[in-house]
């Protein structure tokens, strides 16, 4: 691991992280909004700001470095041509292990709507015994697609845990949750885009103290452009993880309700988002047959049936959401014990592009309340319907 540690830090109560690849021209903004929250709402505790870098060659670290603060700033970074957000974080988490910090966050260097009280917030309840806060923002109705159609509800629905942003990529945390983290197994899907999910699954099975936060809109760069490779990492790290773990949700659970500990109050719009459905339309049509056909044999012949229909005859696309649920149900049962994982989660992705456009099309004229409202009862319905995937087992 690099490092430049100007200030020679030693030793912090607060670490916060900014994660970054080529992010020049943001990076600086977060970095002040960081330090205005520290100063003004944790002045009597020590603290330090850390970039973790993938060795950018944009001159993030020279902007990151020279960026004013008062507070003092660390640089670390993964050695030349490795990659990988989760790379980023764990670099982060040893550092933080190093300083025996006692309350730790991370936010998106691509942050435009970072305020000095989302720093407050991720901070200030882990003093008061929570170790792990994901957070709640206010996002448009066709944006955090992978969160909607995949996280959240296999959260809620297998593991019984209301977290509406698994896989936010602002989060705060304990000393205890980054030693806990730490001696868990990193595959490579998390040491890319699946990190989120890994931490947010983890802390569920910690049993440690888990709260939300709200920190109304999120604005930064537009996630688009990574939602093919994002998907893939993100989808196997939970179905991997799930797999790994059938003691947490083979078995009679009861919902839980995570506490909201913290509200950034301030008035908020809707960012905008963008997605191409007619290119998306057009590249799954002409993928779903090369990822279909070599698992079409383990899928029941009901949604087999309706698969079909959907992309050779009718060529709708339409995915509704009790398709939906058959399909990421069936799907994550075949995986189990499939050695085809890689073109069943290919599959998988092709089947939540679908499901995706559908979404967007059923929401059209939906105001934003109303497709939230459709959100968590798809949510809740993976909860309900569990015992779908259970009668796949016996």
């Amino acid at each position: 691991m690099i490092e430049i540690n100007p200030d020679k830090i030693k030793k912090a109560e607060i670490a916060v992280g900014i994660p970054s690849y080529n992010e020049r021209d943001t990076i600086s903004n977060v970095v002040k909004q960081v330090d205005k929250g520290i100063v003004k709402y944790f002045k009597n505790k020590s603290a330090v700001i850390i970039n973790s870098d993938n060795n950018s060659l944009d001159k993030t670290k020279e902007v990151f470095l020279k960026t004013g603060t008062k507070t003092p700033k660390i640089y670390i970074s993964t050695p030349k041509n490795i990659r990988g957000k989760g790379n980023n974080l764990r670099n982060l988490f040893l550092k933080i292990k190093d300083l025996k910090t006692e309350a730790s966050i991370n936010v998106d260097a691509d942050l435009k709507s970072i305020t000095p009280e989302w720093i407050k917030c991720l901070i200030a309840p882990i003093f008061k015994g929570y170790d792990y806060l994901t957070p709640i923002y206010l996002r448009h109705k066709r944006d955090a697609s992978i969160t909607n159609r995949l996280c959240y509800p296999l959260v809620y629905g297998l593991l019984g845990y209301d977290i509406r942003q698994p896989i936010g990529g602002d989060m705060g945390f304990s000393k205890k949750m980054v030693k806990y983290w730490l001696n868990q197994k990193w595959p490579d899907e998390v040491k890319g885009y699946g990190i989120d999910m890994f931490m947010t699954l983890y802390a569920v099975k910690s049993g440690f103290k888990l709260g939300q936060v709200y920190l109304g809109s999120k604005v930064h760069k537009p996630s688009a452009p990574k939602l093919d490779k994002m998907f893939l990492e993100v989808a196997e790290t939970i179905f991997q993880f799930l797999a790994g773990n059938k003691g947490l949700w083979q078995r009679k659970i009861k919902l839980k309700k995570i506490p909201l500990v913290c509200n950034v109050k301030r008035k908020a719009g809707y960012p905008k988002t963008t997605f191409d459905v007619k290119r998306v339309e057009k590249e799954i049509s002409q993928s779903f047959e090369n990822h279909y056909r070599p698992i079409k044999s383990h899928i029941s012949e009901d949604v087999s049936f309706q698969l079909e229909r959907i992309f050779f005859k009718e060529k709708s696309l339409k995915i509704d959401n009790e398709l939906w649920i058959k399909i990421v149900y069936q799907l994550f049962f075949i995986y189990q014990t499939s050695l085809k994982k890689e073109t069943l989660i290919k599959l998988l992705r092709v089947l939540y592009f679908a499901r995706t456009i559908s979404f967007i099309e059923e929401t059209f004229n939906r105001n934003q309340k109303e497709a939230e409202k459709i959100i968590q009862d798809q949510a809740h319905h993976f909860f309900k319907t569990r015992n779908y995937l259970f009668s796949l087992i016996s």
